[in-house]
């Protein structure tokens, strides 16, 4: 057990001389990590990180709320109708998820209120072609050229005429 500061002691020499003799006596030594960077450095401060971390590492997982896996769900198939490989599959994927979400308009989900719009399948299929360019179309045959003399000679009957 560690002994109690010593009145008169200020805390911080108190702490000095704890680790110096831990470090002296070698109980730091070997721990793991030992020379690598601190996990999360650089990253902004999160509070439950150590709880993402041990449900990683127990590879844990909690379902989410309806509302909320409704939305997740709307995002991913969004990103998968992005990734079609035609365009009709991806009216059919953004299709699909909008009957899911009209179905759930008749149903109470749990989670945080949500009301969640149907999916503008135009807009989805105007960023599909974005994205996903038409192969080099043939050029359009380019028109006969038109005749000058016989527009020049439609011109002067007009003029004459």
């Amino acid at each position: 057990m560690t002994e109690r500061k010593p009145l008169g002691v200020s805390f911080e020499t108190w702490i000095d001389r704890q680790i110096r003799e831990a470090t002296e006596r070698g109980e730091f030594d070997n721990l793991p990590g030992t020379g690598k960077p601190l996990p999360g450095e650089g990253k902004p401060h999160d509070e439950m990180w150590w709880i993402k971390q041990k449900m990683l590492e127990e590879n844990l997982s909690f379902p989410l709320p309806g509302t909320l896996a409704l939305r997740k769900e709307v995002e991913e198939s969004v990103a998968e109708a992005m990734g079609a490989r035609t365009e009709a599959q991806a009216r059919a994927i953004v299709g699909g998820m909008n009957d899911r979400i009209r179905e759930s308009h008749g149903k109470t989900l749990s989670g945080p209120p949500l009301f969640q719009p149907l999916i503008d399948v135009e807009k989805v299929v105007a960023d599909w072609r974005a994205r996903h360019p038409a192969e080099e179309k043939p050029a359009p045959a380019p028109e006969a050229p038109r005749e000058r003399h016989s527009l020049l000679r439609f011109f002067q009957r007009k003029r004459h005429g």
